[in-house]
């Protein structure tokens, strides 16, 4: 018996274009490995499995938080960059994220490229949304254009901060070597912030972002003299975690196709707080 035939046995309510079908696309696999040719020869005991449409593995690196026909939101671990850069084209959440949207694609399933709504810097750990069409694209960044998304952060600082609250507001700009600076011509940056625990010689915070300019956070923390810990651009060596300490914790807006409010949240590591 083909293993046409077989599937015709196996799934007698589906019709023989779709049987083909599912095997054009790489639904079948036969003792574990995909198989494409209706007119292979099957033994009694070979085993055939029918993949569900879209039943591919999500990548390892990063953890999948929420997919559905217009948005995917994942955890980026620190190292990883969100898109490519002069230095860096291969590796990043972007390709990693459209390499699986494809591969959705080719199993059957509704796979689209990934478009970038908002950035992590590189060490930054935590939260991203990516649209999965342009006008997903768009209703999201109009939103954070708006400054009507909820995005927070917890970092772990040098010494010990006094006030329990407070608001750094301070305007940025980049020189000519991409550092950012706090600067009277910069554009304006605003950070709310509020402790979460004392320990030792470091305060935890969180971080709400009221602007969300490039490197913000790590700016404004070390002009208020309480630096984040690994933080390479400001401070000496990689602190006691190895990495920078931040971390996007809490992602909330407006789902760009039902406008339901969704919140998603990724804990901080262990230790922080």
């Amino acid at each position: 018996m083909t293993l046409l035939e077989r599937l015709g046995t196996l799934f007698p309510q589906a019709s023989r274009k779709s049987l083909k079908q599912w095997l054009e696309t790489g639904r079948v696999s036969v003792n574990g490995t995909v198989a494409r040719d209706g007119r292979a020869v099957l033994g009694p005991a070979d085993t055939i499995a029918l993949r569900r449409h879209g039943q591919v593995p999500f990548p390892p690196g990063l953890r999948l938080v929420h997919e559905d026909d217009d948005i995917l939101v994942t955890d980026k671990p620190p190292g990883l960059l969100t898109i490519a850069t002069d230095r860096e084209r291969r590796r990043t959440a972007y390709r990693i994220l459209g390499e699986y949207l494809a591969a959705q694609a080719a199993h059957g399933g509704r796979g689209r490229r990934p478009f970038i709504v908002h950035r992590l810097d590189r060490e930054t750990s935590g939260l991203l949304v990516f649209a999965k069409s342009p006008d997903a694209k768009r209703r999201l960044q109009s939103q954070f254009e708006a400054r009507a998304v909820e995005r927070v952060y917890v970092a772990v600082v040098e010494g010990r901060v006094t006030a329990e609250q407070g608001t750094l507001q301070s305007r940025l700009a980049e020189d000519r070597s991409l550092r950012v600076r706090a600067a009277r011509a910069g554009k304006e940056a605003i950070t709310h912030y509020r402790v979460l625990a004392r320990r030792g010689g470091t305060t935890a915070l969180e971080l709400k972002l009221g602007t969300g300019r490039r490197h913000q956070i790590r700016v404004q923390l070390a002009e208020l003299g309480h630096p984040i810990v690994g933080d390479r651009l400001h401070t000496r060596g990689r602190g006691p975690f190895g990495r920078l300490a931040l971390h996007a914790t809490r992602l909330s807006f407006l789902h760009p196709a039902t406008g339901a409010r969704v919140s998603f949240e990724s804990a901080p590591p262990p230790g922080w707080v």
